[in-house]
């Protein structure tokens, strides 16, 4: 499976300003192409190479290989562009957003990242350093920083291309690494049922609660100062406010990270798969008061559970994504399904059999066993199926089923 491995360039102030004027000159490249091939209606590469290969090199200065992954860049962003308009991620078609994004062309922003192939970037792993192509000549020994356990990936798997971007100031390298997978363990004796949430971030069918009480106090507090700061509207304000724009995030990912490893850590230990809801569109099914949706907005449900499937992918552990309807509604003892049977956010209490127990944790027993009966039927390794047709973003919810079955961890 592909994994990525991010290390931190550590380059000279000379070094930095060659790095620099390299992505300023690629991604003001890949911006003409956009316009060129915009105005053709050409979005192939080997075609659109034909129009703008030739200038891209004589006007910016790059090199062939450079001139080649601009292109490619350029064609491969107009791809994803279509592909989300077709899903629906950009609005209805003829909507003010669908419009924005597909009736002007594809710009790209300074810093954005730029692709390397082995012909333009060298790794001496065991000296922490890099040889790296720039528009002003070879840049060698420019040094980066990366744990043990990222330099022993890079030694035995880096294959591919890596991304040389620039964020804050700071300066990063992207390599890809093919790392082998464990056998899938197509046997599993049980299923870990593991119910998402924002109060509570992940409740496991074991009782598990992982909490996620610190995070959100994290993110009002960080929302407060937000608004503090923009009212405040001052040159120190703005400084702070850059410094501070992705804090939340990285707190967010480190412990979205921390409990994937944890869950599927245990499932591997047990013998046992993973099972997950399938939340695909509830940000447009649900409609909240005014004062939750900044919190809802927030909630990183999706990056939980990719952060799961690649793990699980990697350690061999299936992992089914399974119709959340209803699942907080339903008694995990008897099945009887009564919107009553949920006392309150934290509690559930069936009002046919009497049996009590955390909402969440019930929530989490429905999951399972709702994975349990679909592996029994048939089905693989599942991820959410995308919708058959494309539904402008409307984002209905569907059942899965076996026949909808296919790979649980996205291609990365």
């Amino acid at each position: 499976m592909k994994l990525v491995v991010q290390v931190r360039l550590l380059p000279t102030p000379e070094q930095a300003a060659a790095l620099k004027a390299t992505l300023h000159a690629c991604n003001e490249a890949a911006s003409w192409v956009s316009e060129v091939a915009f105005a053709r209606g050409e979005f192939k590469n080997f075609a659109l190479r034909r129009h703008t290969y030739d200038t891209v090199k004589s006007r910016w200065g790059l090199g062939a290989q450079a001139a080649q992954h601009v292109i490619k860049k350029t064609c491969d962003a107009y791809t994803t562009l279509k592909a989300n308009l077709k899903a629906g991620s950009l609005g209805r078609p003829g909507s003010k957003r669908y419009r924005r994004a597909a009736e002007k062309p594809i710009s790209f922003r300074p810093q954005g990242a730029q692709p390397y192939d082995d012909r333009m970037l060298s790794w001496q792993i065991p000296g922490r350093t890099v040889s790296i192509w720039t528009t002003g000549g070879r840049v060698k020994s420019v040094a980066f920083t990366a744990s043990a356990e990222q330099l022993a990936t890079l030694a035995l798997y880096r294959k591919g291309e890596s991304d040389l971007l620039e964020r804050d100031g700071m300066w990063f390298l992207n390599a890809t690494c093919e790392v082998p997978e464990a056998p899938l363990n197509t046997e599993p004796v049980d299923f870990l049922g593991i119910d998402l949430g924002i109060v509570n971030i992940a409740t496991t069918s074991d009782g598990e609660i992982l909490a996620g009480r610190e995070l959100n106090r994290i993110r009002a507090r960080e929302r407060g100062l937000r608004a503090k700061l923009q009212k405040k509207n001052t040159p120190s304000a703005k400084r702070r406010l850059k410094k501070r724009r992705r804090k939340e995030a990285r707190r967010a990912k480190d412990i979205n990270h921390k409990i994937a490893k944890h869950v599927v850590a245990e499932a591997e230990r047990t013998g046992r798969g993973i099972a997950l809801e399938d939340l695909t569109g509830i940000r447009e099914r649900v409609r909240l008061r005014r004062p939750q949706r900044a919190t809802h907005a927030s909630w990183s449900f999706h990056q939980l559970g990719q952060f799961i499937a690649y793990k699980a992918r990697k350690a061999g552990v299936p992992v089914m994504h399974v119709d959340p309807a209803c699942t907080s509604r339903t008694c995990a003892e008897c099945g009887h399904i009564d919107k009553a049977n949920r006392v309150s956010q934290a509690w559930f209490a069936c009002r046919n059999c009497g049996f009590v127990d955390h909402a969440d944790r019930n929530s989490s027993r429905n999951i399972r066993a709702r994975a349990w009966e679909l592996w029994r039927r048939g089905a693989q390794s599942a991820a959410p199926a995308p919708p058959r047709t494309p539904r402008g973003g409307t984002g209905r919810k569907r059942s899965i089923t076996a026949s909808d079955a296919r790979c649980a961890s996205p291609a990365l």
